[in-house]
């Protein structure tokens, strides 16, 4: 119980450790980890073993989930030769230089169980690079490459770790080279097919119903479904879930309304930020009660030779395609890009404790001390310097654009929205009074976006204007503030129920919000 209120806790100090991040501009799961591993020292602190199935089964489903909804499926279609490459070629390249870097380094370890170390942290996480690329501000096309490969890489490491298990824990020759081929296409078709299939039922669930607790409630289930769904059929859990979301998350505008969009987000995004919170901060928190049982420190010497050869094959990989392309600047931080997280850790985590004939497995502790201090050394090294590298590099994506792009997407939907109600007016479909109105306030919309998407080479407002603008949203901010301490104080009179409070001060909150920007 006190190790749940330990974790419990760091929940807490999740939303601290949040806004400091924010204001050092640093990314939180590397400042969770350092959080977790800093309580996890402080005397009196049980040791935490956290069991791979809650990973997995847990937390695993809904993060990875959400990370695929964020990817933008024509970005992918742009780079999914590279993804492919990265999420096949180098995964495997990755696994066998560990392999060796661990059986040479430590000889009592059997290449098989090596092996075992490398396809745990041969693929990039999911999780930690969604998390780490969200404040990046990388250009589209880049963010597209780190996030595809992180979603699509599980596969390659899954199978590697699979085989390299049998190949320890059972009789010499019972790995068959058909036998891998199939299981790789079983992992990665499979998941392929029982993601698009969950997705095509949630969607049409979706589709039927307006009741945001109920979408709530589909939304929740859908990456657990999918990924149990995965499992039990012995296939890629991992890749059922992100084919799910890439498929949810390109319809995600066609099965839900706007509001509902809105409280769906908001609650996955808090989903999110738990999870994350408490999985990171775990990482930190477990470590060292791993290392207590291992009699020395020899360990950490060849926890740092792991961690510089996932660098070192890393480059070696993208470099080629660096010389070629002339894209170095772009592949630097793809090659700095390669965090290991969650996924890896379940991996860990799983490692069975026995062999066939009953006996343990070859240095099950120590494999689980290397693989979650590199874990550990690539979320706060490569995390905590990702960022100030692609600053320093120039690859973020040019703010211009992306402003240009928003403002003409909003003057195609004002325009859009004209045509529409020009066509109803023709036909006779709308009341004349209401249309009008509303033709004048489009008109007005259309015009004010086209200046937006086109602006003229006019000087800018002059200061008076500015200070007026700031001056009006500080006095409504006011303003609501008083509306807000009316509203508690009727509810505390007893002349308005909490619910009518919650109903009304919902209305004072979304109008404060649109102070925020420039909304026309």
């Amino acid at each position: 119980m006190h190790a749940v209120e330990i974790v419990l806790g760091m929940v807490a100090l999740a939303a601290v450790v949040a806004t400091v991040a924010d204001r050092l501009r640093a990314p939180a799961p590397a400042l969770l980890v350092l959080a977790g591993l800093l309580v996890g020292l402080l005397p009196g602190v049980p040791p935490i073993e956290v069991s791979p199935d809650v990973v997995s089964l847990v937390v695993l489903p809904p993060l990875i989930y959400a990370a695929a909804t964020e990817l933008a499926l024509p970005e992918l279609r742009k780079v999914l030769r590279p993804v492919l490459v990265l999420a096949v070629g180098l995964v495997a390249l990755t696994a066998f230089a560990v392999a060796g870097v661990v059986w040479a380094l430590v000889p009592q370890v059997p290449f098989p169980a090596a092996l075992v170390l490398g396809a745990v942290l041969a693929s990039t996480d999911p999780v930690a690079v969604s998390a780490l690329a969200r404040r990046l501000g990388l250009p589209p096309r880049l963010l597209a490459l780190v996030q595809g490969e992180s979603l699509f890489n599980d596969a390659t490491s899954l199978v590697l770790f699979r085989v390299a298990v049998a190949g320890s824990v059972a009789a010499a020759g019972s790995v068959r080279p058909i036998g891998v081929v199939g299981q790789f296409v079983w992992l990665a078709g499979g998941g392929v097919l029982i993601g698009v299939a969950i997705g095509v039922v949630a969607a049409w669930l979706r589709r039927r119903t307006e009741d945001a607790v109920l979408e709530m409630l589909i939304a929740l289930l859908t990456p657990y479904l999918t990924f149990v769904l995965a499992e039990v059929a012995n296939s890629s859990g991992v890749t059922a879930v992100v084919i799910c979301g890439l498929w949810l998350g390109a319809r995600s505008v066609r099965l839900s309304s706007g509001p509902v969009r809105l409280q769906v987000g908001t609650v996955y995004a808090v989903v999110v930020f738990v999870l994350e919170s408490v999985v990171f901060a775990v990482i930190g928190l477990e470590f060292p009660g791993l290392v207590e049982g291992l009699p020395d420190l020899s360990w950490l010497p060849v926890t740092i030779a792991v961690a510089g050869t996932l660098l070192l094959t890393r480059i070696l990989f993208v470099a080629p395609s660096a010389i070629v392309r002339r894209e170095w600047r772009g592949l630097a931080v793809v090659w700095w890009a390669g965090a290991r997280g969650v996924v890896p850790l379940a991996a860990a985590l799983s490692i069975p404790l026995t062999v066939s004939d009953g006996g343990p497995f070859p240095d099950r502790d120590l494999l689980i001390v290397l693989a979650t201090g590199c874990i550990i050394l690539t979320l706060v090294v490569q995390g905590l310097t990702l960022e100030p590298l692609a600053r320093r590099l120039g690859v973020r994506d040019d703010p211009a654009r992306a402003a240009r792009e928003e403002a003409f997407a909003r003057h195609a939907v004002a325009v859009a929205e004209r045509s529409r109600l020009q066509e109803l007016l023709e036909l006779e479909a709308a009341p004349p009074a209401v249309s009008e109105r509303l033709l004048r306030a489009l008109d007005a919309q259309v015009a004010r976006t086209q200046q937006a998407a086109n602006p003229a080479p006019d000087p800018p407002a002059p200061a008076s204007a500015a200070e007026a603008g700031a001056v009006y949203r500080e006095l409504r901010r006011d303003l609501l503030a008083t509306g807000t301490a009316e509203l508690v104080r009727l509810r505390d009179a007893g002349l308005i129920s909490e619910d009518v409070r919650r109903r009304v001060q919902r209305a004072v909150d979304l109008e404060e919000a649109s102070l925020a920007g420039d909304l026309g």
